[in-house]
């Protein structure tokens, strides 16, 4: 399914491609963007996940560097069965984390440094238990795909604007007017449902869904407030996230948060997971004083 709903996503932006390619050079500029796109297409499904990491200047981490982060994830990873990720701290204050890769053979987790400071460990376990979700579920090819693609559309969009054929009339004004709105595409080719099954998976591995509940209680506020230099030049890219920063509600491919801890809250009544704190009964929050996380990356 996935697969098909990234054929989708790509015939519409080639499209959207051509549309802009017409509107600055007629119909030799249509050829020539359908060129591009198809070169970028191939290019984007083998190195998407590499053009995300490096948007972020995200750190690869090991075990020397960041034992109790890297280990968790190594611990999570082999409760998913999935093959050990690439795993990467982003230097950013506001809380978040995403997964990339075309695969579970090729992916990579990231989380940065404003989670690690920010939660507890069982916190931070649940969150990266959700994005090893993605890659268990094989979110992240379209997840990534999108991030790339749509940010180049909106970047050739704001091209057309300066550069734009005068002979191309109504039509090629309209065409890049409406294709700065590449997010609405996002917004449709991406389910919302993904973000729930990726909570739904992440309760499983971790055995701990009010820790995740928790974990999105936390961020979701401290996230929307707190500036994201990335998202904020490709809206796009917010869909990576484990919960939207910067972008308006209208934009968002994210679930109200709301309605995703009620879901971990039904898990956990329903009972069947093992672990510490997130067990059934406990609250998504509590009043007690929380000590640093011991995978703050300052500490």
């Amino acid at each position: 399914m996935n697969f098909m709903k990234t054929g989708m996503l790509l015939a519409a932006l080639t499209a959207l491609f051509m549309a802009m390619g017409y509107s600055l050079g007629g119909s030799g500029g249509a050829i020539l963007a359908l060129l591009v796109a198809a070169g970028m297409n191939l290019f984007t499904y083998w190195n998407a996940d590499k053009i995300v990491l490096k948007m972020h200047n995200a750190v690869e981490v090991d075990a020397a560097s960041h034992p109790e982060y890297y280990n968790m994830v190594r611990n999570l990873a082999q409760r998913a069965q999935l093959p050990m990720p690439k795993v990467y701290i982003v230097d950013q204050a506001q809380p978040n984390a995403f997964a990339t890769g075309r695969d579970p053979e090729h992916s990579a987790v990231a989380a940065t440094t404003g989670l690690l400071q920010m939660l507890s460990h069982d916190e931070i376990e649940g969150v990266m238990a959700h994005e090893l979700g993605h890659v268990k579920n094989r979110d992240t090819l379209i997840m990534t795909m999108v991030a790339t693609i749509a940010g180049a559309v909106s970047m050739l969009a704001n091209f057309g604007l300066f550069f734009r054929d005068r002979n191309a009339g109504i039509a090629g004004l309209m065409a890049v007017l409406i294709a700065p709105f590449a997010a609405m595409i996002v917004q449709m080719a991406i389910s919302r449902t993904r973000e729930f099954g990726a909570d739904a998976a992440a309760a499983r591995i971790s055995g701990k869904p009010l820790s995740l509940a928790s974990a999105l209680a936390k961020i979701s506020g401290v996230a929307a407030r707190t500036p994201n230099p990335v998202a904020e030049r490709n809206p796009a890219a917010s869909q990576l996230y484990i919960v939207p920063g910067g972008v308006r509600q209208m934009f968002s491919t994210h679930p109200a948060t709301e309605d995703r801890i009620a879901a971990l809250q039904a898990m956990a009544d329903g009972g069947g997971f093992d672990g510490g704190p997130g067990r059934s009964g406990e609250p998504a929050t509590t009043g007690r004083t929380r000590k640093p996380s011991a995978l703050d990356p300052t500490r």
